[in-house]
């Protein structure tokens, strides 16, 4: 009798590219890890489906959507005679298939409340390592990369840098979920246009326009999707959530939640303390666990806590006011004011209720440019390149300000 062997050169087929094709064995066998398979657990834009209720895409779909663009870029470089071996080939696919590996449920929310002082970058970087011991060295070029240590800095470029993959898939596959077509960049043609010169990972002059319009594009994403004021209340008001329960772990008090949930909550999770042990557990942490946490808490006794998690459950929040300034003293407790008068305020509730804060987009960044590549001797950054005025404007930082009260007020 014969003994039936998994076909690991599977084809995916993804809504936006096409076909993908899984590379090799390898890759299928990392992609099949129980590390990787949680990031069809977490959603790559946390909250903005409360937002656009198409934005439910994972993680997941979108490590495996820059695999692919991956797979694109060595092929086109491979064509200009960019000598690429098979292993630093290799290297970049597993790299870019696992950058994000380390994000928490709910993306950024988690990194601000019940696991502090470590980076989603930190906890990948953790994971390569845990998988290269199983998988006996196998990922280490791809650590060597991915760590910005390979002598070939055009390949960290690849998987690094203000036009990488990462973006050129995030803002192409957000635009699609969202229906935002503003972001809806050709990865295509940026990646055809894509060259090394000097070691360093160049764009050809012809490709000047498909650049603009990504950074264009990019500062479009930032406000009007990935800084939606909807967006950025519901983030917050999950991060509040999140806080107060931290709290009441603290104090003993007991939450109803996922055993793996529990243990982030009743544990003080630091950078020093992120051991082996914790790195398995955290490999269990996904949306659904914060979610059916949050939907437990709403009959919490805890007021705070039942109230919030009842507001985010039924969509019922806060409002949110936005400008160019911070907001006065006065203004803020105005409102603090307001909620006393107005609800039944219990001891310490007020930050939960009524805080203020502030985001910034910088579309382009001029200390790490995009060169456009005219010949050997002359690269120039796109921001001088470019003949589009407000390509200098999108170099400069933009912050804005916001304060966010109970909508009763």
């Amino acid at each position: 009798m014969k003994v039936s062997k998994t076909n690991k050169l599977k084809i995916l087929n993804d809504p936006i590219y096409g076909f993908i094709t899984i590379p090799n064995t390898l890759i299928f066998d990392i992609i099949e890890h129980p590390y990787f398979q949680r990031l069809r657990r977490v959603t790559q834009m946390g909250f903005s489906n409360l937002v656009y209720p198409g934005a439910n895409h994972t993680r997941f779909h979108h490590a495996i959507g820059c695999m692919h663009l991956m797979q694109k870029a060595v092929q086109v470089l491979r064509f200009k005679e960019i000598e690429i071996s098979d292993e630093e080939a290799n290297a970049l696919y597993i790299a870019i298939l696992l950058h994000d590996i380390g994000h928490g449920a709910f993306s950024h929310a988690l990194e601000h409340s019940i696991v502090n002082g470590i980076s989603h970058e930190e906890i990948s970087l953790k994971f390569m390592k845990k998988l290269n011991e199983e998988f006996n060295g196998e990922l280490s070029l791809a650590i060597e990369i991915f760590e910005g240590k390979h002598k070939r800095k055009f390949l960290y470029q690849l998987i690094s840098s203000q036009l990488d993959i990462d973006r050129l898939d995030y803002l192409k596959r957000d635009s699609f979920y969202t229906g935002v077509t503003e972001g809806n960049i050709s990865s295509d043609r940026l990646i055809a246009m894509m060259n090394v010169a000097n070691d360093e990972l160049v764009i050809e002059k012809k490709g000047i326009y498909s650049v603009e319009k990504f950074i264009i594009a990019r500062r479009l994403m930032y406000w009007q999707v990935y800084l939606h004021k909807t967006g950025l209340v519901a983030e917050n008001m999950l991060v509040k959530i999140l806080q107060r329960a931290k709290e009441l772990a603290l104090q003993n008090i007991e939450l109803p939640a996922t055993k793996t949930m529990q243990y982030f909550l009743y544990n003080q999770i630091t950078a020093k303390n992120f051991t082996d042990e914790t790195l398995a557990i955290f490999s269990k942490l996904d949306d659904y666990d914060v979610l059916s946490a949050i939907k437990e808490w709403t009959s919490h006794s805890d007021i705070i806590l039942s109230e919030l998690s009842k507001m985010i459950i039924n969509r019922n929040l806060f409002k949110i006011e936005i400008q160019d300034k911070p907001f006065s003293k006065e203004e803020v407790e105005n409102q603090q004011e307001k909620l006393k008068e107005k609800l039944k305020v219990i001891e310490g509730s007020i930050p939960y209720f009524v805080f203020q804060g502030k985001v910034s987009n910088q579309a382009y960044n001029t200390n790490n440019p995009i060169k456009i590549y005219y010949d050997e001797n002359n690269m120039i950054d796109i921001a001088s390149a470019s003949d589009q005025l407000n390509l200098q404007a999108l170099t400069k930082p933009v912050e804005k300000y916001y304060l966010c009260y109970p909508k009763e007020m």
